[in-house]
């Protein structure tokens, strides 16, 4: 199996940053492609950014030049640094993954999610 852990959430006032990170272990062969969600109360799940495994990004409408998608390889792990902050950033973020794993010679691949972290930005 696979997990995917979040970190980095919290409360910050507006035009403040956080950085949210997201570490993927288990059976894992080889992560396509890593990115972030989120859902804020009564309103769809919306994506963030997102970020393969050759380095090719791209990010929603809302957030583009205020946040920025990273990922380390080695380590398994997607970064997203978020800066100028609004009010209207505030909601669960959730870290996703589309991950190759293997049995054998058989290779399949599957979509994770991780289990959320809240960020909260006051006015």
């Amino acid at each position: 199996q696979v997990q995917l852990v979040e970190s980095g959430g919290g409360l910050v006032q507006a035009g403040g940053s956080l950085r949210l990170s997201c570490v993927a272990s288990g059976s894992i062969f080889r992560i396509n492609s890593m990115g972030w969600y989120r859902q804020a109360p009564g309103k769809q799940r919306e994506l963030v950014a997102g970020i393969t495994s050759g380095s090719s990004t791209n990010y929603g409408n809302s957030v583009k030049g205020r946040f920025t998608i990273s990922m380390d390889n080695a380590k398994n792990t997607v970064y997203l640094q978020m800066n100028s902050l609004k009010p209207e950033d505030t909601a669960a973020y959730y870290c996703n993954a589309d991950i190759t794993r293997n049995s054998g010679t058989y290779y399949f691949a599957n979509n994770f999610w991780g289990q959320g972290t809240q960020v909260t930005v006051s006015s």
